[in-house]
């Protein structure tokens, strides 16, 4: 567990001094329009991200969910680093989620975007990418056990 922390530790401070040399090109939402209900429908439910970047692996919870109040999808996301932050920008785009949120780190605003993505034989890969392709990780999403039949 600490050496999780550590590791997610690492990964946020990589996030303001990694290179972007390296770094594939950002997800990009251009104009993209809100996801609704029926969009994110294969996505409801509570995720586990088991992701990978250039300082190791990390693993992340994501939620996503229909606030019925305000009548549009919502997110939460979090790890052992780093309290749980809300999403409220979620589009579709082509067949894939596209969740976007920022947080302060260090006193300095981050942007990340979530892409969940559907893959073969009903996997979904995910991906994460902070500061505009700065640091980005990747990998899978696996739904948790008792929302595989949402």
């Amino acid at each position: 567990m600490i050496r999780t922390a550590l590791v997610s530790t690492a990964l946020i401070a990589g996030l303001l001094v990694a290179s972007r040399a390296d770094a594939r090109p950002p997800v990009s939402v251009g104009q993209a329009a809100q996801a609704t209900a029926a969009d994110a429908a294969p996505f409801l439910g509570d995720w586990t991200l088991a992701l990978q970047g250039p300082n190791g692996p990390g693993s992340f919870t994501l939620s996503v969910k229909v606030d019925k109040e305000k009548d549009k999808v919502v997110g939460e996301i979090g790890n052992e680093a780093m309290p749980t932050q809300p999403i409220t920008s979620i589009s579709k785009v082509d067949k894939s989620l596209v969740l976007s949120y920022s947080f302060t780190w260090e006193g300095n605003p981050v942007g990340a975007v979530v892409s969940l993505m559907p893959a073969a034989e009903g996997k979904v890969n995910a991906q994460i990418d902070f500061a505009g392709g700065a640091y980005v990780m990747s990998g899978t999403a696996t739904k948790k056990e008792k929302d595989k039949d949402k």
